[in-house]
């Protein structure tokens, strides 16, 4: 017996495809064409617009990589088309894969107005409906012929993904420039097959449902006059309104779709083209608003709300007005989506600051959704920081890509570190780009977890990446999902809507405790290694201004940088979006990242040296200033005073060979190697390097995964590794400094293209190894770790994570554990037996590797490995990822306790400062506890003059502490991140300027001080 459904979907398919979607636009003339082409990089509108163009025919090749041309396009309707729907078919030679990897337009009237954007699932422009006939059509496209970086094959390198190296040859041929009359009868034909047919192949095979639209399907199809498809499509259509009109079950699955368009800010075009995508995009879907009533746009990043406003005010006008009739929406409440593994604490926070407070300042509205659907993975300090910033609600999706678990829950609550918890939904339909396909929608309510306790989900529908949004087409096939027997029911709503819903009906959700680990994207946390360096001393170089800046200005009067440290802070988290900061941008992107990276410090070393030249005043005394949140040589946090000398670390000769450093405190042996085979803690009389094994040791291994390139880090690239022990030089310093470098050991080693210089130094008076390593790196699809194998049992790590560190087994007992191979820390990591541990800390690594083996000699112990990633050389989409010279700087602490690791991971990241000058400083604030870090000093952001200090527990336990202010303090207010008064905040203890408060570990607080 055949199978009636799938004759019928062969007979839908050939039928669709070869008659009733080409009648769609069943007359047609063509559009007169002319073309300027714009040198350089893009022009103002205005410019685009006057510019003489020249003439061009359909079927020229146009466009070289990243130009862009001015297409005007005029025609005469015709007088015979009167009282018909014309439009503008405009194909600037797309291919069919999705908006955003190739050329797009944005087409504008000859004054300026913006009509919509243009990409390969939206061609039309819309010219009259009806028309009255002989209307006269000009119309201006500014075209971009960005090139096709991601061509769905093997990521082979390119050398498109950067203007300088892409060359000139023409991307594109021009293809149809008509005007055509649009058959609505026979679209909305299309629409009904297409929600039938792909719901009909959902079914199963044995429902009536299915033999109902099967034989409705069939009906439709004989009614169409295959050669008259216009004068029987209304017949056609009326076949089919009793199976569109069989409402849904009672129980059915319940969809909120979003109109949507995730625009990357940067990924695989510069962050200029992102600035007109939004525009394409923004204009698509105001246009789209004003065409359909129920439709419901959500735009995220404030970054590229602020760009619409900014470059684009025709566009921005049309925004506004949707937003204010509640149609446009903000959501997310972030400057950008930012990566959420790597940002610093403050980083963070500042993403809401900046992010909530443009949406409050621009429209009055509070986002209370965190909004991430393609972020790579989520950090354990993240709950916390959504609450400080007056949210409760998250979104992600990506999460569905993990290799190998899948995760048991799409509605849940996540607690983080503090114990804060989060209402969290991961969409079913495991997309971000759902365009209302019968198998998208089916699959959201299978997929669906929480079944029986929960049936609402969120679908973010629209085309995203490169952008483009939502589109008629899925509009309409949303109108006949609202309530269509077989289906789950779709309805547009605003992200709060579905939230509430979904939490009303979902009272106790499951919980889910610490990171939401995406197993998946691992190299991320490695590659582009001079943009994370770049991050995380802005990052640092930001926290030095604020504090120094604030101490200045209310000592001395200094007046406070606020609109240059809020135009840097909003530039660093632009460069945190979640394709910048990992590095898996092309390499256009990450050369301009280096050189605002280094612009940035050269703007914020200068604000820092203005405001210690002020405080320090004229004189000739050496001061240290201490921007570390603990004191340091005697000098307290904060502060600026005369260091206190410790006595000198000697050098000698290692026995067989090398060097032994030895301050009093370690005692380290370096062999002839220049390897690290003793660590010893003189104290505590334990050695921290396993035995037989050597610390400071560079691995390498080839590193080519299955796909992802810039992207991934597959598990395999263990099962070879090339130890690099063979040394060209290993020269002890023979000056005998005893700074804060002390005597050193340089060693030099050459291996493949590149070259690595290590320098071994053993600071006097502390407990702690520094390693500076130089490579000139130049190799191909390799991986280079460095490697700390210790002498320790320890079944769990910690990492720091924002306002807090997160622990992590270091075994593999479930494929959760084993699934965590690569994972991110921020300055350091501690492994710890009951009374004594380690700490490696570091100035701008992110990705590590921990591991445990069992020794087989004599002893039998335990040899617990932590390996820093240092370089990686992928060649998709960046072929000279990383290619140069980079500088890092780790620490190994032997004997460290948590507390030892955070305060050696704040001083590694915050060097010392001397200032000649004349007088101590004493600090703005001072907090008698150890374990409180204040992570900023600053003056509040609304100009009142009010000190703002946001501090948390650092060590995991509780604390009692008092915050003491250098000044007079005439109230304190708790707040949330937006230093707004928290009303169910309890009062802190105050006497004076003594200000008492008890916190919970890892708890995350911000203090107002107004002076007196």
């Amino acid at each position: 017996m055949h199978d009636d459904r799938t004759l019928v979907e062969a007979r839908l398919r050939r039928v669709l495809d070869e008659r009733i979607r080409p009648a769609v636009y069943p007359e047609s003339v063509p559009l007169k064409v002319a073309v300027w082409h714009a040198p350089g990089e893009p022009v103002p509108v205005e410019e685009g617009l006057a510019a003489e163009p020249g003439p061009v025919e359909v079927g020229a090749r146009w466009g070289a990589p990243w130009g862009t041309s001015w297409f005007r396009v005029t025609g005469t309707v015709p007088e015979a088309w009167a009282g018909r729907t014309v439009e503008a078919l405009l194909d600037l030679g797309f291919d069919e894969n999705m908006p955003g990897f190739q050329c797009e337009g944005l087409v504008y009237r000859p004054d300026g107005t913006p009509v919509k954007g243009l990409n390969p699932r939206n061609q039309w422009v819309r010219i009259g409906a009806p028309v009255a006939g002989g209307e006269e059509v000009v119309l201006h496209i500014e075209a971009a012929s960005n090139p096709v970086v991601l061509d769905y094959h093997p990521f082979l390198p390119t050398r498109l993904g950067d203007r300088e190296t892409a060359g000139s040859e023409p991307q594109y041929t021009l293809a149809r420039m008509d005007l055509a009359v649009f058959d609505e009868t026979v679209w909305q034909l299309v629409m009904d097959l297409e929600v039938l047919g792909e719901l009909m192949a959902e079914l199963p095979a044995d429902s009536a449902r299915r033999h109902d639209l099967v034989r409705a399907v069939e009906r439709a199809l004989d009614a169409v006059d295959l050669q008259d498809v216009g004068g029987t499509a209304d017949r056609a259509r009326q076949r089919l309104t009793a199976v569109l009109a069989a409402p849904a079950v009672p129980s059915a699955h319940r969809i909120s779709a979003v109109g949507h368009a995730h625009i990357d800010s940067a990924w695989l075009w510069p962050l200029r083209e992102t600035v007109r995508k939004v525009a394409r995009t923004t204009s698509n879907m105001t246009a789209l608003i004003e065409d359909e009533p129920d439709f419901v746009f959500a735009m995220s990043q404030a970054q590229q709300w602020a760009w619409v406003k900014e470059h684009r005010p025709e566009v921005w006008a049309r925004v506004k007005k949707a937003v204010a009739d509640g149609r446009f929406v903000p959501a997310g409440g972030m400057w950008v989506e930012s990566d959420t593994n790597m940002p610093g604490s403050e980083a963070m926070a500042r993403q809401f600051v900046h992010g909530k407070r443009f949406f409050l300042d621009e429209f009055g509205i509070e986002n209370e959704e965190a909004w991430l659907p393609d972020t790579f993975g989520f950090a354990a300090g993240l709950p916390q920081i959504i609450r400080a910033a007056g949210s409760k609600w998250l979104l992600t999706q990506k999460i569905s890509w993990s290799q190998t678990n899948t995760f048991p829950h799409h509605t849940f609550q996540w607690e983080g570190i503090d114990g804060t918890r989060i209402f969290t939904h991961f969409p079913p339909v495991d997309t971000y780009n759902c365009s209302m396909k019968g198998g998208e929608i089916a699959h959201a309510a299978r997929n669906f977890k929480d079944k029986g306790r929960a049936r609402h989900s969120l679908a973010p529908t629209g085309w995203g990446d490169g952008g483009g949004g939502t589109t008629r087409e899925m509009v309409a096939k949303a109108a006949r999902l609202r309530d269509l027997e077989g289906s789950a029911t779709v309805a547009w709503e605003t992200p709060r809507a579905f939230f509430e819903k979904a939490e009303a009906e979902y009272p106790e959700p499951p919980v889910w405790v610490g990171e939401l680990y995406l197993e998946l994207h691992r190299a991320t946390l490695t590659s582009q290694a001079q943009t994370k360096q770049g991050n995380r001393r802005s990052e640092h170089l930001l926290r030095e201004a604020e504090l120094w800046a604030a101490t200045a200005a209310v000592r001395t009067g200094l007046p406070y940088p606020h609109e240059e440290l809020n135009r840097i802070w909003k530039t660093v988290l632009l460069h945190q979006f979640h394709d910048i900061l990992p590095g898996s941008s092309i390499a256009w992107v990450h050369r301009e990242a280096r050189a605002t990276y280094r612009r940035i410090a050269g703007e914020l070393n200068g604000l820092v040296d203005a405001a210690q030249r002020a405080l320090a005043g004229e004189g000739t005394r050496e001061l240290l200033f201490n921007s570390a949140p603990h004191g340091r040589g005697g000098v307290p946090a904060g502060g600026a005073g005369a260091a206190r000398r410790s006595r000198g670390t000697t050098l000698s000769p290692r026995a067989g060979g090398g060097h032994v450093l030895d301050n009093g405190l370690l005692r380290v042996e370096i062999d002839a190697h220049g390897l690290v085979v003793s660590a010893y803690d003189i104290q505590a009389g334990r050695e921290t390097v396993a035995p037989g094994r050597a610390a400071g040791l560079l691995q390498l291994h080839p590193d080519f995964p299955n796909m992802w390139d810039a992207w991934d880090v597959d598990e395999f690239y263990r099962n070879t590794v090339t130890d690099l022990t063979d040394a060209e030089s290993v020269q002890a310093d023979e000056s005998g400094e005893t700074g804060e470098a002390g005597a050193s050991v340089r060693v030099t080693r050459a291996f493949g293209a590149s070259r690595v210089t290590q320098v071994l130094s053993l600071p006097p008076g502390e407990r702690r190894l520094v390693i500076d390593t130089e490579v000139d790196w130049h190799e191909t699809e390799k991986f280079l770790k460095l490697a700390f194998p210790l002498d320790l049992h320890a079944e769990r790590y910690a990492s720091e994570t924002q306002f807090g560190h997160v622990y992590r087994p270091t075994h593999t007992n479930t494929s959760w554990e084993a699934a965590k191979f690569e994972a991110c820390n921020h300055r350091f990591v501690h492994l710890a037996e009951p009374g004594w541990g380690v700490a490696v800390v570091n100035d701008s690594t992110y990705g590590h590797d921990v591991t445990r083996t069992v020794r087989t000699d004599g002893d039998r112990g335990t040899t617990t490995t932590v390996r820093v990633s240092l370089l990686r050389a992928p060649r998709f989409p960046d072929p000279e990822t990383d290619q140069g010279v980079h500088r890092f700087r780790h620490a190994l602490v032997p004997g460290a306790g948590i507390a030892d690791a955070v305060r050696e991971g704040w001083r590694l990241n915050l060097p010392e400062r001397w200032i000649t000058g004349a007088h101590e400083v004493a600090p703005l604030v001072t907090v008698d506890d150890d374990a409180v870090v204040v992570t900023a000093v600053k003056l509040a952001d609304d100009g009142s003059g009010d000190v703002v200090v946001r501090f948390h527990e650092a060590h995991g336990g509780r604390a009692r502490a008092t915050l003491t202010a250098g000044f007079e303090v005439a109230d304190v207010t708790v707040t949330d991140l937006l230093e707004r008064p928290l009303a169910d905040s309890e009062p802190p203890t105050r006497e004076g300027e003594r200000i008492t408060l008890r916190l919970r570990p890892f708890e995350l607080v911000t203090l107002r001080l107004r002076r007196s």
